[in-house]
């Protein structure tokens, strides 16, 4: 947990640090949140569905020029996958969705390109640290939790690496709306004795809201 904190806390600085390239009078700090719709994609993943979850955290934009800038952020990210149970019997003797939950910190550094006053285009990498992962076939409760350790099920990496690509649309008050997508590129699943090392990656499509200040 120290080298998460550590490791988030850099690439903060990072991030902050990078207006001394830049007019400090311009930089703008903000925070955003949203939906996600997660799932995972690869050839050792057979059909599930995706997890509705939720994005939020902290952004930083360091203009360059009138029309490039870089944004970074640290923003919690709620990932994993979905699978509908209804009709199918005596799994886990539950009828509801099992959700299987997979929460990040994430860290991406993106370039940004205003196309015409207010409209962004951005893209750029991402790391994300791995803070949460178990089953839970009761989602809507506090119930039915299930850790990853005590199946046969593999355990996710503790640390991914992603590609992030979206649009925003940044109105005149600071506030903005934006849409994204995310591939992970780095392997997902720790490779198993029961199931080998699987090609498994995270992808995720976010919607969200914010404010710069």
């Amino acid at each position: 947990m120290k080298k998460l904190v550590l490791t988030v806390a850099i690439a903060a600085t990072s991030i902050f640090a990078a207006n001394a390239q830049a007019d400090s009078d311009l930089v703008q700090l903000g925070v955003k949140g949203g939906v996600n719709f997660a799932n995972l994609t690869g050839d050792d993943i057979g059909d599930t569905e995706s997890r509705t979850s939720f994005h939020a955290g902290f952004v930083a934009e360091v203009p360059y020029s009138e029309r490039f800038s870089m944004q970074g952020e640290v923003m919690y990210s709620g990932q994993g996958f979905d699978i509908n149970n209804s009709g199918q019997d005596n799994f886990l003797d539950n009828d509801d969705n099992i959700e299987y939950q997979l929460d990040y910190i994430q860290v991406p550094i993106m370039a940004k390109y205003y196309v015409v006053e207010g409209l962004s285009v951005l893209a750029g990498p991402q790391i994300g640290f791995k803070i949460n992962e178990e089953i839970d076939y009761q989602p809507n409760s506090d119930a039915g939790d299930i850790n990853i350790e005590d199946t046969s099920l593999p355990e996710a990496e503790d640390i991914e690496f992603s590609v992030v690509g979206g649009l925003e649309y940044k109105f005149d008050n600071g506030f903005f709306v934006q849409g994204r997508y995310i591939y992970g590129v780095s392997k997902l699943l720790k490779e198993s004795d029961v199931f080998g090392d699987p090609s498994v990656h995270n992808s995720v499509i976010q919607a969200g809201v914010g404010f710069m200040f």
